[in-house]
């Protein structure tokens, strides 16, 4: 994964409650291989008519919002069904902050595990900056990981909370199975002295 420090960027308002994963990825993209990338199922029936022709009034269709890599959700966002998949749509469609007052759990879950950083605010300051986000269209907000802050299109400043571990993975760019790779002497080390203090307990 690319390591996470900070990115300001074109935010792209998604109002809406309950933005489900079946929204966010059509269960017949489900079975699509990994390596041909699920930016272009991103949204899929909302961006596209019957005919496979863009919508023209839906948000990732107009100009300002084509190239955001910051998404401003609502209330639950990434409900639904646990397809890590739907993570993967949004990741690779270009997006590396995903904003909100809450998350589907497993979205959130899954977010954190594929780079793609899922940031918690109050109601009050999303409704402000959708509403920031209406009046100034292709404003952008800045993501500090390290700082752990957002500074939204009229500077205001609002903190967020993220746990330490996957503070730490995002911002070195590394999951967790890389993690568990980087203590590997550390590992080998208490292997060799439970051998040698309860050799008793080790298999042969």
């Amino acid at each position: 994964m690319e390591p996470f420090k900070s990115v300001t960027a074109t935010a792209v308002p998604f109002p809406g409650v309950n933005v489900d994963t079946d929204q966010i990825l059509p269960a017949r993209f489900l079975s699509k291989p990994r390596a041909e990338g699920f930016a272009q199922y991103l949204f899929h029936d909302l961006r596209f008519d019957d005919g496979g022709k863009e919508r023209k009034n839906f948000v990732l269709n107009t100009p300002p919002y084509r190239h955001g890599e910051i998404l401003v959700g609502e209330d639950n966002f990434g409900c639904g069904s646990s397809r890590e998949n739907a993570v993967w749509a949004v990741a690779d469609y270009g997006f590396r902050v995903v904003v909100a007052p809450s998350f589907g759990d497993i979205f959130f879950s899954n977010s954190l595990k594929n780079g793609l950083l899922p940031v918690v605010l109050k109601r009050d300051a999303i409704s402000s900056i959708m509403i920031q986000l209406k009046e100034q269209q292709g404003a952008t907000i800045e993501v500090d990981l390290a700082a752990q802050t957002l500074t939204a299109p009229n500077g205001a400043v609002h903190s967020f909370e993220i746990d330490e571990f996957s503070k730490h993975c995002l911002l070195n760019g590394i999951d967790e199975l890389d993690y568990t790779l980087s203590q590997k002497d550390q590992i080998d080390a208490f292997e060799k002295r439970h051998a040698a203090e309860q050799g008793w307990t080790v298999p042969d």
